[in-house]
């Protein structure tokens, strides 16, 4: 405990034989009794200040105690131990619709349409489907340590004849599973250039 929490109760900072009974807030004012049953209200917005004698008090803060209980908090209570809440001036009472989670049903909002973005961008990245390869050439995927001369070395085919099929292919940057198109060694392109390029 601190230094100082002795000057924090009532009894150390409101005159002697004066007692707190209830806060009402809707007007943000504590109540007070004293030993003769006169009631005061505090100032609005301040827990401790100047006391006002007032002859009754709000519905709200109205104690409905018994002669066994003259604590506010031990008085009486309704079966599910809350207090019913106080009748507005229509005479109905104020109950919050839709439960106790409603108010928080933005924030679950938020939270899960962050999740769906972080998924949808980190856990599922999207490729771009290569354009199909011309029917003069043959399809085929790069292999770990693929390079553009083994790749057309392998298909009886010149480095040259492979640039040609594929102008947007950067050789250096060839990763595993990228697709490249291979010419076919009947193709027009092998006949077009004679074996020459």
């Amino acid at each position: 405990m601190g230094r100082w929490t002795q000057y924090d109760e009532d009894s150390y900072r409101l005159p002697e034989g004066v007692e707190r009974i209830g806060y009402d807030s809707d007007t943000g004012r504590y109540y007070f009794r004293d030993n003769d049953g006169l009631l005061y209200k505090g100032p609005e917005g301040s827990e401790f200040g100047e006391l006002v004698q007032v002859s009754e008090l709000p519905v709200a803060v109205a104690p409905q105690v018994d002669d066994d209980h003259d604590d506010l908090e031990a008085a009486p209570t309704q079966r599910n131990g809350y207090r019913q809440l106080a009748i507005d001036e229509h005479g109905s009472r104020h109950t919050l619709r839709g439960g106790s989670y409603r108010t928080l049903f933005p924030f679950f909002l938020v939270v899960s349409v962050v999740l769906l973005l972080v998924w949808r961008l980190v856990l599922l990245p999207t490729r771009v489907a290569p354009a199909p390869c011309p029917s003069t050439t043959i399809s085929y995927i790069v292999q770990s340590g693929d390079t553009c001369y083994d790749i057309a070395r392998s298909h009886n085919t010149t480095l040259d004849k492979l640039l040609i099929v594929n102008p947007q292919i950067v050789c250096s940057k060839l990763m595993p599973g990228d697709r490249v198109c291979v010419p076919d060694e009947g193709s027009s392109i092998s006949r077009r250039f004679g074996g020459r390029v």
